[in-house]
């Protein structure tokens, strides 16, 4: 199957469990054209079939909850139950019982691809070798959240840039336009026992964001409270793209285990709420994109970090992990880079016919 017919099904099974915004499905095939790291970030479900096709021995390591659809833009902060601000993975939308190296082959030709696009300055073998020590000394270490209080004063100071400046994000959540159609009741409902307070007063608007989920239903609700804006956005959850790959005729998504298993600081504003997935936005918890970074960050370290929380991810999968590290132990030096390369050459050239 070709990337063009890839495409057709997966979007034919996604209308089957979800409705599906037409406009912003069309956004999501001009971005898949317009570059190869948006078109990374968009085909998960392609990912899923030129990974056993072209990783065939990876494919066979130890299984273990998995992000799916990791890449190094889906990392981003919240504030947990303390108000301590924290650093992490952002999306868990196609978690799935994967290989331990779906994630880390994944995130490292991500790197690769941010690389040739510019988006990152480091070479790619330095970028793939900085994840995989991220990684060992991760599971080595038992795993610790990123809590950027007393600790991790550097990537604090890397997140926390200019561009994520309160006005100018409140600015434009504010220009959304009131939704004139009607919310879906699950969604009106969870959006609204998410707010601080009961009969709030909020409007709602659509929210395009993101690319892989492009085409599903989001919504936001905006409220003025206690002298300032406040928001909430539910987005429509669906199984993961590795159930359609696999042809199996039910699937759940693992949205909330995932979470819940890691080693991880809650965000105590996440929710799944009857097939949407419930968070707060603000400046301080929200997706890091790459050209918010400020110039002059140490992107070994960057990446390191990267690695470091797939594993406290992984180390969810508490009785598969000795198996983790023996297989990792087994692998050769230099084996994330060959593995990166490879996929990102099978990326590239579906991304040249879908161009055609």
């Amino acid at each position: 199957m070709n990337c063009k017919k890839a495409t057709k099904s997966y979007e034919a099974w996604l209308a089957k469990r979800t409705r599906i915004v037409e406009a912003d499905l069309r956004s999501k095939h001009q971005q898949m054209s317009a570059d190869i790291f948006s078109f990374m970030r968009a085909t998960f479900y392609r990912w899923v079939e030129l990974w056993a096709e072209h990783c065939a021995d990876l494919a066979k390591a130890p299984v273990v909850l998995a992000v799916g659809d990791l890449h190094v833009e889906n990392y981003g902060t919240w504030r947990d139950q303390e108000g301590r601000l924290v650093w992490g993975i952002n999306d868990f939308d196609e978690a799935f019982a994967l290989p331990y190296t779906n994630d880390l082959v994944r995130l490292a030709a991500s790197a690769h691809l941010a690389i040739s696009s510019d988006h990152l300055a480091i070479r790619p073998a330095d970028a793939c070798k900085a994840i995989v020590e991220g990684y060992c000394n991760g599971l080595q270490d038992g795993g610790s959240p990123f809590v950027l209080a007393e600790r991790h004063e550097w990537l604090r100071a890397t997140v926390m840039s200019e561009l994520r400046d309160p006005v100018r994000f409140w600015e434009k959540l504010n220009a959304l336009a009131a939704i004139k159609s009607r919310v879906p009741a699950k969604a009106k409902k969870a959006l609204a026992v998410a707010l601080p307070e009961k009969k709030l007063k909020y409007r709602v608007s659509d929210r395009v964001a993101g690319v892989g989920s492009l085409g599903r239903q989001r919504f936001v609700a905006l409220a003025e409270w206690k002298g300032a804006l406040i928001a909430r956005e539910a987005k429509a959850l669906v199984p993961s793209a590795c159930v359609w790959a696999s042809g199996r005729k039910d699937g759940r998504p693992y949205y909330d285990k995932i979470v819940e298993e890691a080693i991880r600081c809650p965000d105590p504003f996440l929710k799944l709420s009857r097939g949407w997935v419930v968070r707060r936005l603000a400046p301080d918890c929200s997706r890091v994109e790459l050209g918010m970074l400020p110039k002059g960050r140490d992107e070994y370290k960057l990446l390191e970090a990267m690695g470091r929380e797939t594993a406290n991810v992984h180390l969810g999968s508490r009785s598969e992990i000795a198996k983790v590290k023996r297989d990792l132990n087994k692998r050769p030096p230099g084996w994330l880079h060959d593995a990166a390369k490879e996929m990102v050459q099978a990326t590239v050239e579906d991304w040249r016919n879908w161009c055609r």
